[in-house]
């Protein structure tokens, strides 16, 4: 009986008019839909639902009425301080003209809060107004835009400059999409450049770009329909591009270069388009499921932020492999021998089959030496340090950047970055906040009491104390030094935290939020990992029926990932290579990011793992000989996965001229997994570790034999006799 593929190629086959204009009429359909996309996804808030940030926020507004400033104004004097009668009066005016806009909930200022230090830069010619614009993300961060427009500039003896988290994240939100548009205008044109001197034909290289669209769009149709019940990311959209053309590329390279197989050994067009879609057909499902499966272990993330990827990524797979399936062959029917290999094959492949057969001969010493490059490049990962996110993703020259840039050099403590101790039931707090006053990193401790720094009373209370307190509880603002703030912050959250308090106390602010977030991504990564393995191994186990290769394809894959952390630590940690990719090393990274490679990097990884073991797989079970099957399923994969590979790692690496240093370390740390995973992990360790394994890579239980015995054709005896021979 035919295979349910078999039924599939055939189909297209016969019906390739109407699936044709069914999927013309689907993409423009997606389209209208997807026009509206990018707007309608969002940057999500740093926060993690039912932490005790999360609770001390919830507090701080129902009974406090008042919550962690989002807008932040840096008032410059044109002249003298910000103690001069004219200045005060100006910064005085700019504060309640504020305190009047539509959607400002709270407004506090240098001058309004006593002259607290911590809102005046130890020159003394600047000040800070501080803001709260409460709301959802997207409503907040759109008021927060407009008043920054509003205020920015020169208002009489002062000028104004935007900042404040909110309006940090809403530039670095709309740099993601500028950087989409950008790398959409680079990676389309270069990939259908490389496509033309791949196929030699304009027309199987439109088809296959066409493919990767079809997946662009679809799956941008589908996060805006999510949008109606979920926070989707933005940058969800800038992994849909990356992946939609990877991932569709890929996948019809497999299929045309079976069709073109299948016709240059004399198969009519309708055999050859049923037989690429029954052989690379399978191929590419097992390989979307392993992607798939990849990007569904970001759901097992609380954060609205990872989850938006797992959405991406699956309906990114599944739209590709729709495309591949479906689209592709129909279109392959159509174009019949127009899409035929003007090239003969065997000049394109000799080369792998000679490099694969002299890994073959010395297995030991070849893979040694991959294996000791794979691991040098890898090293710089030992020396990896985790930090939380601040203004400094974003370009130099971004106005909240230059803001931030400017209070990091002239202020000594940011309130901006207060940590908020919440006691819902509470008495006497002077001992208390003596006490925090005198913790490793902070600058002063502002509340009811009034201002203490270093265990001592340093201001008495003001006329705004009053803010402190409500319905028999308080709240205290500790504000850390600028050289907390440069650390890792979370040394500084736990040590308020563990500090005992004189009665139940919750810790929140913005630097706990970033804190809570980190933890709570970070606590899930052995449930990702051990997930994301299990299955890939499962998957692996199924298509091949062995149980050594999914060890020794895991294998590879964390080496995989080594190099990829090694680069991103060497770069984006360490500084090198700042100048040329134009960002500002923090000495630590940003956690979510690297998660999410984490999850597409295995993903595709195994995608690569999958076309070349499927590949030696088909010829061991036609030959019995390991060797031969090993040599010529590289020789037969190796020359697509390389295409594939090169096109991936260009299409990533257009981000690395973007703004956001999120995208670049997704740029360029998955250009160099892809490209070091298809040479010297495909290239070299997988064939040196299938020659010593021998006959030990087909491998599998006894049940499982049977299964496959009556399922497809096995080796006959003289080629298995043979295999043995030479395994």
């Amino acid at each position: 009986m035919p295979s349910p593929l078999s039924r599939l190629g055939r189909f297209t086959v016969r019906r390739r008019r109407w699936v044709l204009a069914a999927a013309v009429l689907l993409t423009l359909l997606a389209g209208a839909l997807a026009a509206g996309a990018m707007n309608a996804l969002t940057l999500s808030r740093i926060d993690a639902p039912g932490s005790e940030s999360d609770q001390a926020k919830e507090i701080l507004r129902a009974q406090f009425d008042t919550g962690p400033p989002n807008l932040l104004f840096l008032v410059t004097a044109a002249e003298g301080t910000v103690d001069d009668a004219a200045v005060r009066a100006a910064g005085e005016a700019v504060a309640a003209d504020l305190a009047a806009q539509p959607g400002v909930a709270e407004v506090a200022s240098y001058w309004s809060r006593g002259g607290s230090p911590a809102l005046r830069s130890e020159d003394g010619r600047q000040a800070i107004i501080l803001a709260l614009v409460p709301g959802g993300v997207n409503e907040s961060r759109e008021r927060v835009g407009e008043l920054a427009a509003a205020f920015t500039g020169p208002r009489g003896p002062v000028t104004l400059e935007a900042g404040g988290q909110d309006e940090v994240f809403r530039e670095v939100g709309a740099q993601a999409r500028t950087d989409f548009l950008r790398a959409e205008a680079i990676a389309i044109p270069l990939v259908l450049l490389l496509l033309m001197l791949v196929y030699r034909r304009v027309a199987v290289a439109l088809v296959t770009l066409g493919v990767g669209l079809f997946a662009i769009v679809t799956t941008l149709a589908g996060l805006r329909v999510l949008t109606a019940v979920t926070e989707v990311s933005t940058f969800a959209a800038n992994l849909t591009l990356v992946m939609g053309l990877a991932l569709g590329v890929d996948y019809c390279l497999f299929v045309v270069a079976r069709y073109r197989e299948e016709l240059a050994v004399g198969r009519e067009v309708g055999d050859a388009v049923t037989t690429a879609v029954a052989t690379a057909g399978r191929t590419v499902l097992f390989s979307g499921l392993t992607v798939a499966v990849s990007m569904c272990a970001l759901l097992l993330f609380p954060l609205a932020f990872l989850r938006a990827f797992a959405y991406a990524g699956v309906l990114v797979v599944l739209t590709a492999m729709l495309g591949a399936l479906v689209v592709l062959p129909a279109a392959l029917a159509a174009l019949g021998h127009r899409a035929a290999d003007p090239v003969p094959r065997a000049r394109r492949s000799a080369g792998w089959y000679r490099i694969t057969s002299q890994v073959l001969r010395r297995p030991v010493l070849t893979g040694g030496l991959a294996l000791l490059v794979v691991l040098a490049l890898a090293a710089p990962l030992l020396g990896a340090r985790f930090g939380v996110p601040d203004d400094r993703v974003l370009p130099a020259d971004s106005p909240s950047r230059v803001t931030s840039d400017s209070v990091r050099a002239g202020f000594d403590q940011e309130e901006t970055d207060a940590l908020y101790v919440v006691l819902p039931r509470a008495g006497e707090i002077t001992g208390y906040a003596e006490a925090l006053s005198e913790l490793d990193g902070v600058a002063q401790v502002d509340s009811a009491a009034g201002t203490f720094a270093s265990g001592a009373l340093a201001r008495t209370p003001g006329p705004d104390a009053a803010r402190f307190t409500a319905d028999g509880g308080t709240f205290l603002t500790v504000i850390p030094s600028a050289q907390a703030l440069s650390g890792d912050i979370g040394d500084l959250v736990q040590r308020v935290r563990d500090l005992p308090g004189p009665a139940a106390k919750l810790v929140g602010g913005s630097p706990a939020e970033m804190t809570d977030w980190r933890d709570r991504a970070t606590s899930r990564v052995p449930l990702v990992l051990a997930v994301i393995v299990l299955l890939t191994l499962l998957i692996l186990f199924l298509m091949t029926g062995s149980v050594l290769l999914p060890l020794k394809a895991t294998v590879l894959n964390l080496l995989s990932l080594g190099v990829m952390f090694g680069a991103l630590v060497w770069v984006f940690q360490d500084g090198n290579l700042a100048g040329l990719l134009a960002f500002t090393p923090t000495g630590t990274l940003e956690t979510s990011i690297p998660i999410l490679m984490f999850c597409v990097a295995y993903g595709l990884s195994m995608d690569y793992e999958v076309f070349v073991t499927s590949r030696i797989r088909e010829e061991y079970l036609r030959t019995g000989d390991t060797n031969g099957s090993v040599a010529t399923g590289v020789q037969r994969s190796a020359p697509l996965v390389t295409t594939a590979a090169a096109i991936l790692a260009l299409s990533f690496a257009t981000y690395t001229t973007g703004g956001v240093v999120y995208l670049k370390m997704l740029g360029l740390g998955m250009f160099v997994t892809v490209l070091v995973d298809a040479t010297l992990l495909r290239g070299v360790l997988l064939p040196a570790f299938m020659r010593l394994a021998g006959r030990a890579n087909w491998w599998a239980p006894a049940f499982y034999r049977r299964r496959l015995a009556r399922a497809e054709p096995q080796p006959a005896a003289g080629a298995t006799a043979a295999g043995r021979g030479g395994a």
